[in-house]
């Protein structure tokens, strides 16, 4: 973890501020928008990016994806320019735990991929990249976007590592086994075969 040079009153406003960006649910006020109605009555419940694609609209869809990436990478790049190194690893972390566990859901939210991505580039974008690329080489190879997430958040560290940046390994430990836990249900189907492949309508 980086050396921690900020105030406390300061780190804790910057978590907060963080928390509440990331707990924004684009994806279902996105798919208001869009008039596909109530995404947690759509496919899986979630309100990520992969159950927005199951109703078919792409663009809503990829919509989400940038937004729900997009909020994190926002919350750490305000914190490392006005506050520091250390307050943007924190802000990623609770824009994180701000998508999995919004106070707007009551804390029921999403499993945070996308967030985890954004939060990645921001920090170091060698490291996001190389995620995304894991990410997406196998989903373009199984079709499913939770194994994907799952290879995505188990190998990344690695990359940090090669990459010299020791610094960032607890945060993405954490990160990972935040992902692991809250893809529970996706491992049980993966592990029976079951698991809905990306772009498939659950009923």
């Amino acid at each position: 973890m980086p050396e921690i040079t900020t105030a406390l009153p300061l780190l804790a406003a910057t978590a907060v501020l963080a928390y509440l960006l990331g707990a924004i649910p684009f994806g279902i006020v996105i798919a208001k928008l869009f008039g596909l109605g109530n995404l947690r009555e759509i496919g899986s419940g979630n309100i990520g990016a992969t159950n927005v694609l199951r109703t078919g609209n792409k663009v809503a869809a990829f919509l989400t994806l940038i937004c729900d990436a997009g909020k994190a990478g926002a919350a750490v790049l305000l914190a490392r320019a006005f506050v520091g190194e250390d307050a943007a690893q924190l802000a990623g972390f609770m824009a994180f735990l701000g998508h999995c566990f919004p106070v707007y859901l009551k804390f029921k939210g999403g499993k945070g991929v996308a967030t985890y991505l954004g939060t990645l580039l921001a920090l170091a974008w060698p490291i996001g990249l190389g995620a995304c690329l894991i990410w997406l080489a196998i989903a373009r190879l199984f079709k499913i976007s939770s194994l994907a997430a799952l290879m995505a958040a188990l190998l990344t560290p690695g990359l940090a590592w090669g990459l010299n940046r020791p610094d960032m390994l607890i945060l993405m430990a954490a990160l990972g086994i935040l992902i692991w836990f809250r893809h529970s249900e996706n491992i049980i189907r993966l592990l029976d075969g079951t698991e809905t492949k990306i772009g498939a309508k659950k009923e």
